[in-house]
């Protein structure tokens, strides 16, 4: 059965009829319980639809969190605790909040925007500002996937946005996934940041997940998606191949360490082009406020030669360690961003991960990355290290056994939820039957608080009040709410926003990117 472009029809049959095959062939110590409950989707979406019952405001991130696997051993620079000693600067051009994907991607995309800029008097000076430790948020503690969805929920997106938009949002996913993968390879960086790709195969727990990824297919498909490499396995070829005793679908993918990802492109921001731009990080530094500052009389009647001549402080973000100047302020803060912005309405939910070493080696467990049950759960094996026998493997999920909450507005990452774990530890025995341990105790656990939205899109664009206005906010930018799903997006979307304040320091168009969706942007009908 294992095809790349089968019809309707056919797969349906054919996980039906091997649905049958495997009755008879699996034996019943095999059929094992899933510890999360299954077909939970719609009532996690109802759930995140629900408005609180008072408004609601991020708090600032949890001093002491978990300490995740990405901080074992990582020997990375800048270190985790950069800039958080001496004076902060008076002031900068742009202030970047956060230093997670999002907000270094943006410092890369700023530098290389720059590289060629001639109207410049001097270099672009830029801060990022970090409430903890570098990289500490959600990009530091997250699963390490580095794929792109090739068709899932293209039907709904469809049927919301249109076809066009439904292909956008495919294409930010490839379109990430390729530009990152590109920089590890031309830097010659795969080994340093354990890029692995084995590709992801999606297990399907319900008929009703089978039936819904067909139609999604298919609907890509006709769309003009480019899904050539997809491979579809019935439960005897998932069996033989992978050990577990479901059907699937194998799509491209890798595996990372996130947080030696983040710093490589730190560091790549400073060596592009310092004569045009530099960035400095400074860690231990949380944003408690900004402030407006009124423009002054001189300034809003003056001329300029060069573009930099206009960058004059319009705000100052205010941190513990004092005040600094800015002209131009990004919010990269993902789940805490209405902290500072309480009118955008990203819900934090924890998510949970363990790292848990399986009983069979790297060759019988294969280096494919897996998810299942509506992507609540994803795991990958580590490469070896060491003289290791048996690999280690990262999964996260879990969240569902404690619906109706989910987690949601749940931002204590410096404690686990033990239900959750139980059920993690649990899982892969009972998906991959003799492959791991049923009972064994996981080497690591950590959590870490995510930003989801109602729609499931990211909020891209110029920061704009209640009733869609920029009002004092002109000049600061938003790039926050990917959902659960930010290492395959976050990166492009810092580069559209990256090059809406580089076009406004400049004084051009900004023009949108073929691979951005529209209903991504926080304005309507910008870039067009």
């Amino acid at each position: 059965m294992k095809t790349a472009a089968k019809g309707l029809v056919v797969i349906s049959l054919l996980f039906f009829s091997t649905t049958v095959i495997a009755r008879r062939t699996v034996p019943p110590k095999m059929q094992a319980t899933l510890p999360v409950p299954l077909n939970v989707y719609s009532e996690h979406q109802r759930v995140i639809g629900q408005k609180p019952s008072e408004p609601y405001r991020a708090p600032l991130p949890q001093p002491n969190s978990t300490k995740a696997f990405w901080f074992t051993g990582a020997d990375v620079n800048p270190s985790p605790t950069e800039g958080s000693d001496g004076p902060l600067p008076e002031d900068a051009d742009i202030c970047i909040i956060g230093s997670g994907i999002t907000g270094v991607s943006a410092a890369y995309h700023l530098a290389n925007a720059f590289k060629n800029e001639t109207g410049l008097s001097r270099p672009v000076r830029a801060v990022i500002l970090e409430a903890r430790e570098f990289c500490s948020g959600a990009t530091g503690r997250n699963g390490g996937h580095l794929t792109a969805h090739p068709f899932p929920n293209f039907v709904n997106l469809e049927k919301k946005y249109g076809t066009d938009e439904a292909l956008r949002a495919l294409a930010i996913e490839k379109y990430t996934v390729d530009a990152i993968s590109k920089i590890i390879k031309s830097n010659g960086k795969e080994s340093e940041v354990d890029l692995v790709p084995g590709g992801r195969l999606n297990l399907f727990f319900t008929q009703n997940e089978h039936d819904e990824a067909i139609m999604d297919f298919e609907a890509a498909k006709a769309a003009g998606a480019d899904i050539s490499d997809i491979e579809w396995f019935s439960k005897e070829e998932v069996e033989k191949r992978f050990g577990a005793i479901y059907s699937g679908v194998l799509t491209p993918g890798n595996n990372l360490w996130p947080l030696k990802l983040v710093a490589d492109l730190y560091n790549l921001a400073n060596q592009i082009s310092p004569s045009t731009f530099s960035v400095n990080v400074h860690t231990l530094t949380p944003v408690t406020s900004i402030e407006t500052i009124a423009p002054t009389k001189d300034a809003s009647q003056a001329t300029f030669t060069t573009s930099t001549d206009k960058l004059r402080p319009r705000f100052k973000v205010v941190t513990p360690r004092g005040k600094i100047g800015c002209s131009y302020v990004l919010h990269a803060t993902n789940a805490y961003v209405s902290h500072l912005l309480p009118q955008v309405e990203v819900v934090p939910s924890r998510g949970q991960i363990i790292a848990i070493r399986s009983n069979v080696t790297e060759e019988e467990l294969t280096k494919t990355a897996g998810t299942g049950n509506d992507d609540f759960e994803y795991w990958f094996p580590r490469p070896l290290e060491g003289g290791q026998q048996h690999p280690l493997v990262i999964i996260g999920g879990g969240r569902e056994v404690t619906k109706p909450k989910f987690e949601f507005y749940e931002t204590d990452d410096g404690s686990v939820n033990p239900a959750v774990g139980k059920a993690l530890r649990e899982f892969l025995p009972a998906v991959y039957p003799g492959k791991y341990d049923a009972g064994k105790e996981s080497e690591m656990e950590w959590t870490g608080i995510m930003g989801y939205t109602k729609s499931g899109d990211p909020f891209v664009g110029p920061v704009v009040d209640e009733r869609g206005e920029h009002g004092s906010y002109d000049g600061q930018y938003i790039s926050a709410g990917y959902t659960g799903h930010g290492m395959p997006r976050a990166f492009a979307c810092a580069q559209a926003v990256a090059g809406m304040i580089v076009s406004d320091i400049v004084g051009k168009a900004w023009t949108l990117p073929e691979w951005l969706p529209r209903n991504y942007l926080t304005v309507k009908n910008l870039g067009e």
